[in-house]
């Protein structure tokens, strides 16, 4: 559906975008994450033809941005940081200005204003003064006009910038339920919005992607190893430790908690026990913490239910540990943002 290859931008000395590349699939919703100055919204605009590039290239839906512009145009919809709204006309004025801007018929104008309207819960403001609406209500607008033409294809900038708790959330439902007919491509500064939105993320730094895939994906990338929490019930420590180095790509384990008459939470990371207990062959519930080695294959719960199953352990738990997104930006970048955002 979407492909950006090498695009590299310079605004005089100053480079913005540097040879960065990625691809998303049709019904996919992919996250831009950087700090100020990262690249991100010059990207975006790279992508509408806003901007053109100094080298690379951006192909939408089948078309190359350079060579079709108003193609480009009729398949994408846009909204910037900054909403392009008119605040002395109403609702179903501006969107009316904006179907006939697109080049759409009287009949078909008015029935995508109402489905517009509809699909972005405005329909009970149309009549009312864009001036006179809350900053939710103007974005919700302006998701609006962004869809009104139903693209294929959304560039959200920085969607829910300068909303309150109760509109972010309003905003990010709306996202996500378009998210399920139509390919998204949005930036954002909340790194939990990444988190919840976005099936994939690019993570930018100085105008270079520094980091791209799936929240998994990266930290099993960044760690080299995938890591799995398990509770055996009814085990003994010897047998279950036993029973490790039989499950492919083993590489360590810690003991995090034991029944009385079990061992305690000692390490055996690496290979080396640690101290046991007197009745080390006691069977009771022994929670613990494995890690695999995982350059290339991607283990999943199905690999330790199968393993537990041949070694006939029973497991009352099992847990996929990963990185959160604030570490992975961390470990990729060198910086660690302040709170739960930072400037983008």
């Amino acid at each position: 559906m979407i492909s950006v290859s090498g695009l590299t931008k310079s605004y005089g000395r100053l480079v913005a975008v540097q040879d960065v590349s990625f691809s998303v699939g049709a019904g996919e919703i992919l996250g831009l994450l950087g700090p100020n100055g990262a690249g991100k919204t010059t990207i975006m605009k790279l992508m509408t033809g806003y901007l053109q590039p100094q080298t690379g290239s951006v192909e939408l839906d089948g078309f190359l941005v350079a060579e079709h512009p108003l193609q480009i145009k009729q398949r994408i919809g846009y909204l910037p940081e900054h909403v392009p709204l008119y605040p002395e006309l109403t609702v179903r004025e501006y969107l009316g200005f904006i179907a006939a801007a697109r080049g759409l018929e009287r009949s078909d104008a008015a029935r995508a204003v109402s489905s517009a309207a509809e699909r972005c819960h405005i329909g009970d403001v149309l009549p009312r003064v864009i001036g006179s609406l809350s900053k939710g209500y103007q974005q919700r607008v302006g998701l609006a006009q962004a869809i009104l033409h139903d693209p294929p294809i959304l560039i959200l900038d920085e969607p829910t910038t300068g909303l309150d708790p109760n509109q972010i959330q309003d905003i990010r439902t709306l996202i996500k339920q378009l998210g399920q007919e139509k390919t998204v491509i949005l930036s954002s500064h909340i790194m939990q919005e990444i988190e919840a939105l976005c099936d994939r993320v690019v993570i930018l730094h100085r105008g270079q992607t520094v980091a791209a895939g799936t929240a998994d994906e990266i930290s099993r990338q960044l760690r080299g190893e995938d890591c799995f929490v398990i509770t055996v019930v009814g085990s003994s420590r010897p047998q279950l430790e036993a029973a490790l180095p039989r499950l492919s790509g083993y590489r360590s384990h810690r003991v995090l908690a034991a029944e009385p008459g079990t061992p305690g939470p000692e390490s055996a990371e690496a290979g080396v026990p640690g101290p046991r207990d007197p009745d080390p062959g006691a069977s009771g519930h022994l929670r613990i913490r494995i890690l695999l080695d995982s350059p290339e294959q991607r283990y999943s719960g199905a690999d330790i239910f199968d393993w537990a199953a041949a070694e006939q352990l029973r497991l009352s738990e099992l847990q996929h540990q990963r990185l959160g997104m604030e570490e992975i930006f961390a470990a990729v970048t060198g910086d660690t943002p302040k709170g739960d955002t930072f400037d983008a």
